[in-house]
């Protein structure tokens, strides 16, 4: 069969944080490509889920109150250095 190219762009950090994973299961970045390939098409679409971000409550909750500290910065205590946050933690602990 005959072969071709493919080009793809790619962070040079996620290129060898990935020739190293593929290395620790032996194959080279080629394989898996072609691996991928093949799975897609035997499945007829992306062969793992492919979706947006959805934080859960505990992090959505986090992220409205870093916004609220944020919009009303003044409503918040501050601290001068984090000696001072671990000196009030122990105080109420």
């Amino acid at each position: 069969m005959a072969t071709t190219n493919i080009n793809v762009r790619v962070d040079s950090k996620l290129k060898a944080d990935a020739e190293t994973l593929f290395s620790d299961l032996g194959m080279n970045m080629s394989t898996a490509i072609i691996i991928f390939l093949k799975t897609a098409v035997r499945q007829n679409g992306i062969p793992f889920e492919v979706s947006r971000f959805t934080p859960n409550a505990e992090t959505r909750a986090a992220l409205a109150e870093y916004a609220e500290m944020k919009r009303n910065p003044g409503a918040y205590k501050r601290y001068d250095s984090f000696d001072d946050v671990l000196d009030e933690v122990q105080k109420d602990a």
